[in-house]
Formats: structure tokens, C-alpha cells, sequence
């Protein structure tokens, strides 16, 4: 039989928790502004355009959609796939939203929302398009004479690490001018996602995604945030679904994804 002070403490405890859990989405009502984390270097998702200083991709018109339910304005903070995880966990956004993978990794020490962009995001490869023909399996880039240029601290980094282990990697800070990169002949190949292989040889006549219909993997996208506040996850899954229901989600991939 539970003592009195057990009892008490207990219910301190579960109270507390409520508190915890009901505080965020307050929080971000009575500052006036909900903190979005951003890389802002992938495209078609979140890329930061120079030249009118604002966002733009799938991720900026949610982003947007969410603050505007709850009332608020967006604050960008800017974070990079190396530290994506440790400014999460450390608070210093309330969510992220730059084509985040959902991964068993990611959920197991964060919180991710439900996907979106399901059954368009896997990797596969940009390369120039006269070399296009060289590369049809995984064999063919895993070798010493071919380069591949990855961003670090991501999930292409990693997938080239576990499965391109004779290639010659070249890792690069900067995402959204690997493609660059590639046409130019510093590299050979970019490990990438479809969405954003296809936003490139859309861009560029001289870049190819030959496997794209043949991605090594596939997964979707997710909100990322901390753990522990499961009503502003539910909040944020609940905004997702309206959009699924309504057929703006729908619109929004069409525009962006395919």
C-alpha cells in the first residue's frame, strides 16, 4: 500500500507534468511568435533566398499555415545538419522544418510529427548528364576513381559512410551549392533526396538524376521537435491532418515535390 507521502508526491509529479505539457503552446501565444528552425540550404523544401531575404519552399508555406493558426509570427532560427539534433534538444526553436527525415534515430531522443511528402522522398544521386549512363547500381559509385560530395551531418552523410565505403568522399558545408559543384567537375556525384534531385535538373540542363525512379530508400519528411510536450505534438499532427483533409497538403506536394 502506497504511503500518504508517496501518494502526494506522485500527484506533485503528474501535475507538474500537465503543467510542462500544456506550457509550450501558451508560451509561444503569449510571446507573439513561434521559433522555426531552418537550415534554409534545401531545396525544394527550405531554401533562404539571397536576394529577397525570405524563405521559400514547402516547409516556409507550413511554417507559415502554422503560425497563422496559432496567431502568431514566425521567428527563423537558423540551424545546420551538424547541429540540428543538439539545438533541438536544446531548445532553441520550438520546431524544425527543413526536409527532416523521419528516422528511428530522429524518435528515439526527439519528437517527429507525422510525414508528409510520403513515398516521394528516398535517396538517389545528381550527376552531369553526359556521365548519367556510367552510374545504374550502388557498385558502380562505389569505387575509389569516383567522387561524392555530401553534406555533413545528415542523413546523406550518413548513407554514404555505411554504404559507399571505396568511394572518395568529399564532404562539403555548403548543401545547396553542391549541385553547383557537380556540374562544374569538382565532384562526381551528390547523394541526395528525389525531391531535391528533381528541383535541380529542373534548374540545370547539364545535371542528371538517373536513378530517381530508383531510389535506394524511401521514407517521408517530419516536423522535428523536442520530446515531452505531447499536446503541442498532437497540435502540430492535428494542423498536418486538416491539411491532408482539406487537399491543401496535397496542393502544397504538388507544387513543390513533384
Amino acid at each position: 500500500m502506497k504511503s500518504k507521502l508517496t501518494v502526494f508526491i506522485t500527484t506533485i509529479i503528474m501535475l507538474m507534468m500537465t503543467v510542462v505539457e500544456a506550457g509550450h503552446l501558451e508560451e509561444i501565444s503569449e510571446r507573439g511568435t513561434i521559433k522555426i528552425g531552418t537550415t534554409g540550404d534545401y531545396r525544394p523544401m527550405s531554401y533562404f533566398n539571397e536576394n529577397t531575404g525570405k524563405y521559400e519552399g514547402i516547409d516556409a508555406e507550413l511554417s507559415q499555415i502554422i503560425a497563422d493558426s496559432l496567431g502568431v509570427k514566425i521567428e527563423y532560427v537558423p540551424t545546420t545538419w551538424p547541429t540540428l539534433t543538439k539545438d533541438t534538444l536544446d531548445g532553441k526553436f520550438d520546431i524544425a522544418l527543413c526536409g527532416i527525415s523521419r528516422n528511428y534515430n530522429r524518435a528515439k531522443i526527439m519528437a517527429m510529427s507525422d510525414g508528409y511528402g510520403v513515398g516521394m522522398f528516398g535517396k538517389t544521386i545528381l550527376c552531369r548528364k553526359k556521365d548519367a549512363k556510367k552510374f545504374k547500381t550502388l557498385a558502380d559509385i562505389n569505387k575509389t576513381e569516383v567522387r561524392v560530395m555530401i553534406n555533413p551531418g545528415g542523413t546523406n552523410e550518413k548513407f554514404a559512410n555505411a554504404n559507399l565505403k571505396n568511394a572518395t568522399l568529399i564532404v562539403h558545408n555548403d548543401n545547396a551549392d553542391i549541385p553547383n559543384q557537380i556540374a562544374a567537375g569538382n565532384a562526381d556525384i551528390m547523394i541526395t533526396e528525389i525531391v531535391e534531385a528533381l528541383s535541380y535538373i529542373k534548374m540545370n540542363p547539364n545535371l542528371a538524376a538517373p536513378l530517381i525512379n530508383e531510389p535506394f530508400t524511401r521514407h517521408s519528411c517530419g516536423i522535428l521537435m523536442q520530446k515531452g510536450d505531447q499536446e503541442f505534438l498532437n497540435y502540430i499532427n492535428f494542423v498536418l491532418a486538416e491539411l491532408r483533409m482539406d487537399g491543401t497538403l496535397e496542393k502544397l506536394e504538388n507544387k513543390y515535390l513533384r
